[in-house]
């Protein structure tokens, strides 16, 4: 056992550590955002829209249906209960979409933050399936720190800081996952969220 693991159980055992599963994920850094971000930020967040898919054509409806099939099956392991699976696949399809994210990328970041696990903590305090920061509610939000735990809200957070990274980026989706997980400039990180989405194409 390492040295890590050895002094994450004592912690925990002393107490001092949620009981949700912890996640060994980067942090999200608090950076001063100009007004207008932080506007479209808080605008992109707020907005209670239900995750219900539109399409052009029926065609588009084919590809979501092959997108959404073909997702569930390779994610039961991960999350065993059909319900709960096609319900985060298509809020993870809508929100990703909604700010402009390839769904598949997206998938491939929540395999890397969090594996998955609605309820992971990192040891910097990130929460939820794309281990979004508690700082950001305060930030863009309302302040309710325990609302990362709801699928549709963090997945929201995480799919519109993302967004604002790669913006912030220049669309240099390399240099927007690093900055998304605190490690901009290392190659650890994204390299890690790239090869996961090769899981997701």
């Amino acid at each position: 056992m390492s040295l890590l693991s050895r002094w994450l159980g004592a912690v925990a055992l002393a107490g001092l550590l949620p009981a949700a599963p912890l996640a060994l994920a980067g942090n999200q850094k608090e950076e001063a955002l100009a007004d207008s971000v932080r506007l479209a930020l808080s605008n992109a967040i707020k907005d209670a829209t239900p995750p219900t898919p539109t399409f052009r054509n029926p065609s588009d409806q084919a590809r979501y249906q092959n997108w959404l099939e073909t997702m569930s099956y390779r994610l039961k392991r991960k999350l065993p209960d059909e319900q709960t699976r096609k319900e985060f696949l298509a809020t993870v399809w809508y929100e990703a979409r909604r700010a402009g994210l390839d769904p598949g990328m997206v998938l491939g970041l929540i395999q890397v933050e969090s594996a998955y696990r609605k309820y992971a903590v990192s040891i910097v305090g990130a929460r939820g399936y794309m281990q979004v920061m508690p700082f950001w509610t305060n930030v863009i939000g309302d302040s309710n720190r325990r609302a990362l735990f709801d699928m549709q809200t963090n997945l929201r957070y995480g799919c519109a800081i993302l967004r604002m990274y790669l913006d912030m980026e220049a669309g240099n989706l390399y240099l927007a996952l690093g900055r998304y997980n605190g490690s901009r400039g290392k190659p650890e990180y994204p390299n890690a969220v790239l090869a996961a989405w090769n899981n997701w194409k």
